[in-house]
This record gives structure tokens, C-alpha cells and sequence, in this order.
């Protein structure tokens, strides 16, 4: 077991791979009475195409399977179901899919090692029978229509489906109604055996917590299993296009107020930096010029145009980067004209540059008394960086204008597509 101090922050991380391939990470909190643990496959939305364990040959499994695989885990062969036993010791227990993970969590002040164990257990304990998996498709077409009767969730999704045009992320993570029904359980058994495998999972666990127990527990259980540390999983390989799929679609919803939102899809191939520090370049700039103490944002709320702040998000892929702005107007046609006006010109002041990197920096130091924000940083530090940063601070200081600049001077903002939803119009 290794320990290290993630400087700036005060807190120490211990970590361990196991023989099978497993890493954990551990970080233990002084005078906090929760603990909270997740357990996380390197494996979501984006991960359709690849050669399952065992194979030889590159399959396409139907879209949304790693969110069917991820409700279908909490129903064991016994007939219990997995959150009952997380209920009844104290504990909140849930479980979410995105484009690059599918994590299993729980939180709780009692039983810890009872839960932990229990939320090893039923992890790595799948069992799908074409009942069950037809009984879930139901459950997960409903859960579909109701993310198509939230208007943001609209915008969000068509900004990304016309935004791209071979990239898997183009679809939603929980897929659609057609795949859902195409999935069988033997599909489910050769995306699990694929990427369940310990070698492609890692847990993280912030709180209240003793990291030599906990790492005992968890050696001694997965040695149980008697499983090696195994190969490189094999993905597809996707050539995504400069240009977007769509330059624009309106559809009406039963809404008051229009929802309006434009993605920039850009090109980063050739920008040698890191792409996520790419992102938090153009976003920062973005960012400076939209959010709620620009000068834009003062000028567009005096007209009345925007209400609420804008929502700023941004996607990374292999060699672009997709920025969506998205918005509530009562003038979408002129607000997307003062957005596109405002964007034309991304240079920031020094001050600007230094009030960004402090703002950064403040939101590290908070996050680092949060257990439930540390996991998620360490989780993502892992998915995006292949490891924990253990000097963020120093990282973010490293920013600086004139990399800023020449990053903003190479990027093109000409290449985006916009979606509207506006309010249904009475007869």
C-alpha cells in the first residue's frame, strides 16, 4: 500500500493495485462521521464497438447497454435486490452510466465493511435470464420518454446527435427505444465479461475510514476470486469529421419560455497540449465573456433577453472539442446573434486571466473538505488522466495568458449547430 500527500490539500491518498488488477484509492477524513465508496468500470455510452473477452472478432452491441447493464446489477439470483440491504444497514446506495464510466456508490455513518462488502458482492455477481431482461426494458423505455419530456434534456442531447456524426457519443447513453429492445442477455454477458474484468475497476473511498482495514478487506476478498490481472481490452476506432452533422433544428414542446442552445464543434488535432487543459482554456474564455458578471450578461438581462445565466459545457473527444451554450430567452434569434457577436473576440485581460485561475484554485481548496467532491475529482482525474493529480494546485497555476492566447488564436468558432425548442402556439 503507498501513501501520498496530494499537496496544497492536505490530504493523503492511499492506494493499492491489486494482483488481479484492481486500484483503490483511499482518502480518510478527520472529524467526519460518513464514508463513501464507489465502484467504478472504465466502460459507458461510447463503448458499443470492441472484441469481447474470449474472442477474436469486433462486435457492435445495440446502443444504451451499458445503462441496461448497470440497472440489471442490482438484481440478484437469490430474487433480493441489491438496495434492500444497502436500506435496511443505514446506507443510500444508487449507481449512474455515463459516456466513459459506470460507478456503483453508497454513503453511510454505520456498517461500513458490512456495505462494502455487500457492494463487492453484488458488483461482481451478474445474473440476466431473458425475463428479467425483458421485464427492464420496459422500466428503461419510460425512463427514456421522460428525458424527452425535459426541454434542456432535449436541447442537450440534440446539440450532441447534430453535432456529430460518427463518434458514438452522437447517441444518448441510455439509448433509444429500438436498441433497448434489441438487447438480449447474452449481449449483457459479453459486455460485462468484457469490461467488468477487476483490471479495468477501481474503487475510490473518501470519509470516515481506516485505509489498512479497508484495503485488507478488499485484497482478501477479490484474492477470493482468484482472478488475473488480463489484457488490454480492444475498442472501435472512430474518425469523427470537422464538419457537424446539422446546422440547426426547431421542434415545439409544451413549455412557456424558449430553450435555445449552439455547440461549437472544434478541432484540436494539432493543438500539442493536453486536451483537457485545451478545454479549460476555451471554456475559461467563454466563460469570462457569458457568465453571470460579464458585461454581456448584464446587458442581455437589462433587455430582458436572458433571464437566468447561461450554461456552459464542454466535451472532450479524440480531436475535437465540443462547447455547448445553453440558454433560456424570450428573443432566441437575437441572443444567438450577441452570443456569436460576443464570441468573435476571446481575448481576456491579465487580471481576467489571474481572477480565473484564483476562482480555480478556491474551488480545489473547497472541494477538499467535501468527501463526496473529492471522489468525484479522483474519479475523474482517473478516467480523463489515467491517474490521481496529487498537485492539482500546482497544475492550475501553470495556466497562463500568453499559452491562453495562442490556444484562442487557433481555435475556429465557425463550425456549430443550434437547437431551439420554442412554446406550443394555441389554435
Amino acid at each position: 500500500m503507498k501513501k501520498k500527500l496530494i499537496k496544497g490539500l492536505d490530504l493523503e491518498v492511499y492506494s493499492e493495485k491489486l494482483s488481479n488488477g484492481l486500484e483503490v484509492y483511499i482518502i480518510p477524513f478527520k472529524n467526519v462521521k460518513l464514508t463513501y465508496a464507489t465502484y467504478t468500470t472504465r466502460y459507458g455510452g461510447n463503448n458499443n464497438e470492441f472484441i469481447p473477452y474470449g474472442e477474436k472478432e469486433m462486435i457492435n452491441v445495440p446502443k444504451g447497454i451499458a445503462h441496461f447493464l448497470e440497472h440489471k446489477m442490482f438484481e440478484q439470483e437469490d430474487g433480493s435486490d441489491a438496495f434492500k440491504y444497502f436500506n435496511e444497514n443505514g446506507a443510500r446506495a444508487n449507481a449512474y452510466t455515463s459516456s466513459k464510466q459506470t460507478t456503483y456508490l453508497f454513503s453511510g455513518v454505520n456498517e461500513f465493511y458490512n456495505n462494502l462488502k455487500h457492494l463487492l458482492s453484488y458488483v461482481e455477481s451478474p445474473y440476466f435470464t431473458d425475463k428479467n431482461v425483458e421485464k427492464e426494458k420496459g422500466i428503461i423505455k419510460e425512463e427514456i420518454h421522460m428525458g424527452d419530456d425535459n426541454p434542456y434534456s432535449r436541447v442537450y442531447k440534440g446539440l450532441l446527435f447534430n453535432s456529430l456524426i460518427n463518434h458514438p457519443m452522437k447517441y444518448p447513453v441510455i439509448g433509444t427505444d429500438e436498441s433497448v429492445s434489441s438487447i438480449t442477455k447474452e449481449d449483457l454477458y459479453k459486455c460485462y465479461n468484457t469490461f467488468y474484468h477487476p483490471s479495468n475497476m477501481f474503487l475510490v473511498i473518501t470519509g470516515n475510514v481506516n485505509p489498512v482495514i479497508t484495503i485488507k478487506l478488499i485484497r482478501d476478498h477479490e484474492n477470493k476470486r482468484n482472478l488475473k490481472s488480463k489484457r488490454k481490452i480492444t475498442l472501435g476506432e472512430y474518425k469523427e469529421p470537422n464538419e457537424v452533422f446539422r446546422k440547426e433544428e426547431k421542434l415545439k414542446m409544451d413549455i412557456t419560455v424558449p430553450k435555445i442552445g449552439i455547440a461549437y464543434k472544434i478541432n484540436i488535432k494539432d493543438i500539442k497540449l493536453n486536451k483537457y487543459k485545451v478545454r479549460s482554456y476555451i471554456l475559461s474564455g467563454i466563460s469570462t465573456k457569458l457568465d453571470e458578471t460579464s458585461l454581456f450578461y448584464e446587458k442581455m438581462s437589462k433587455k430582458d433577453i436572458l433571464t437566468i445565466p447561461v450554461d456552459l459545457e464542454g466535451i472532450v473527444l479524440d480531436d475535437h472539442i465540443i462547447v455547448m451554450i445553453l440558454a433560456e430567452t424570450n428573443n432566441p434569434s437575437l441572443l444567438l446573434k450577441e452570443i456569436k457577436k460576443e464570441l468573435k473576440d476571446l481575448s481576456i485581460t491579465e487580471e481576467e486571466h489571474n481572477r480565473a485561475i484564483k476562482s480555480s484554485i478556491c474551488s480545489q481548496i473547497t472541494s477538499s473538505d467535501n468527501i463526496f467532491k473529492m471522489n468525484s475529482l479522483l474519479m475523474s482525474s482517473i478516467i480523463n488522466n489515467g491517474e490521481v493529480v496529487y498537485n492539482p494546485i500546482k497544475r492550475i497555476r501553470k495556466y497562463n495568458l500568453k499559452e491562453y492566447k495562442k490556444i484562442i488564436s487557433s481555435i475556429n468558432l465557425d463550425n456549430y449547430t443550434i437547437f431551439e425548442i420554442d412554446p406550443l402556439k394555441e389554435d
